[in-house]
């Protein structure tokens, strides 16, 4: 049987457990033994469990729990809530000031937490009955927070640039950087569309004569700032060479929980069960997941599928951009169906050997996926954040909260094409702060 026959099995078999709703990792694990065990014989199945053992072997992986806990310790508290207020007291007379605060507080809250999920639920709880009780549209208020929440993996730090960084060997305080102006740049997008269409529109989130005192705003500061400089405290430590990745979130996941219980008053130990649960559920669920695509992985390649692919796409001799097109449409579909963590640990390795050898940054295309994941968090039929926020708001049809996201989505789409026509908005600060990448 040709690697082109096996190949197109492989994808018909995995898009089929996938689309099932069966958990990834357990999924991608049993496709990779089917297929080894069918085309290698029962002795293929000595290096399964090696395999996935030396998909966790990596110190590198110990700061995913510890950015999880980051944001288990933050979304368990009223820290969102505080964030959401403190925002809309300093920003309520532009037109449309509460949904450029939800805005604000998701890409914040996205630094803090590193997660699209947690920070889409933690603001929107919030944010959107605010929103719906001062008669904003229920597709800009929901459409808001799905796409609010889906800066959580772009902005630092964040665990899909972690996931990217394992996979193809690149450097994740680079990654890191990298998703800084990109992500200030897609919510300020988001902000200027949300102008347009409120001043279109006409909605105020206030009487005209509404003010909030100096002092109500100052008030709202002291309980977010020491959250704010925690996020700042552990970038520096992280860019300035002080500390590894993972020493890094290790200090940062102590002070989230010694603030969260300190300035909200967790004391009690039903407060610390839910952010150890909600923290070792989620970790649990990625190094699964990881570990699984890590075998997947190996099958690929012990049945020569990923360099047949490789050299079918280097045999096509198209132009670098067409290629960067298609890679762009297969990421796009892909997102829509499968989980961001699975698809960045089953593409990357296949992807990064074709993307360098065009001449693409690994760094620049780090971003580029990752807001190809983010496209698939807030489209149908999978998008995970439009479930999170017709959660919330159950009496809003899930038809209204999709229609919301559509100018969302083109405003990412439109990220895209600015990236690929100036990819030093990627590229300058961590060559700036770094130097330049060096090939490996």
């Amino acid at each position: 049987m040709s690697p082109a026959v096996q190949g197109t099995i492989v994808l018909v078999v995995t898009l089929i457990v996938l689309l099932s709703g069966a958990p990834v990792a357990f999924a991608l694990g049993a496709i990779s033994i089917v297929f080894l065990v069918l085309f290698h014989g029962v002795d293929s199945l000595q290096v399964v469990a090696e395999t996935f053992y030396a998909g966790l072997h990596d110190f590198t992986l110990v700061s995913i729990p510890m950015f999880v806990m980051m944001g288990a310790a933050i979304g368990s508290s009223p820290a969102g809530k505080d964030l959401y207020e403190a925002l809309d007291r300093w920003l309520y007379r532009l037109p449309g000031g509460l949904v450029i605060s939800n805005l604000g507080a998701c890409a914040i809250f996205a630094a803090l937490t590193g997660s699209s999920p947690a920070c889409c639920a933690a603001i929107g709880k919030m944010g959107i009955p605010e929103m719906r009780s001062h008669c904003y549209p229920d597709d800009v208020a929901t459409g808001s927070i799905c796409a609010g929440g889906t800066l959580g993996i772009l902005i630092p730090p964040s665990i899909t640039f972690i996931l990217y960084g394992i996979a193809t060997e690149t450097s994740i305080g680079r990654l890191f950087l990298a998703g800084v102006l990109p992500g200030l740049m897609l919510t300020g997008l988001f902000i200027l569309w949300t102008l347009f269409i409120i001043w279109k529109r006409g909605f105020r989130a206030h009487a005209a004569d509404f003010r909030y005192s100096w002092t109500e705003k100052f008030a709202a500061i002291p309980k977010i700032a020491p959250f704010v400089l925690i996020i700042v405290g552990v970038m520096y430590v992280l860019y300035g060479g002080v500390a590894t990745p993972s020493e890094a979130a290790g200090v940062g996941a102590a002070l989230c929980v010694l603030f969260a219980v300190v300035i909200y008053r967790m004391w009690s130990p039903d407060k610390w069960w839910l952010i150890l649960r909600d923290t070792t559920r989620e970790s649990v669920m990625i190094l699964m997941i990881i570990a699984a695509a890590v075998l997947f992985g190996y099958m690929l390649t012990s049945l020569y599928l990923t360099q047949t692919l490789a050299l079918a796409i280097a045999d096509m001799h198209v132009n670098k951009w067409m290629l960067m097109f298609l890679i762009n449409i297969f990421l796009l579909v892909s997102g829509f169906f499968i989980p961001p963590a699975a698809i960045i640990l089953m593409t990357a390795p296949i992807l990064y050997p074709i993307l360098t050898t065009a001449g693409f940054d690994p760094v620049w295309f780090g971003v580029i996926l990752t807001i190809n994941m983010e496209i698939g968090l807030i489209h149908p039929p999978v998008g995970l954040n439009i479930y999170i926020v017709n959660a919330i708001a159950p009496d809003v049809p899930v038809t209204t909260v999709m229609w919301g996201t559509i100018p969302y989505v083109l405003c990412m789409m439109l990220a895209i094409v600015i990236l690929c026509i100036f990819p030093d908005i990627a590229t300058w600060l961590p060559n700036y702060l770094m130097g330049p990448l060096v090939p490996h």
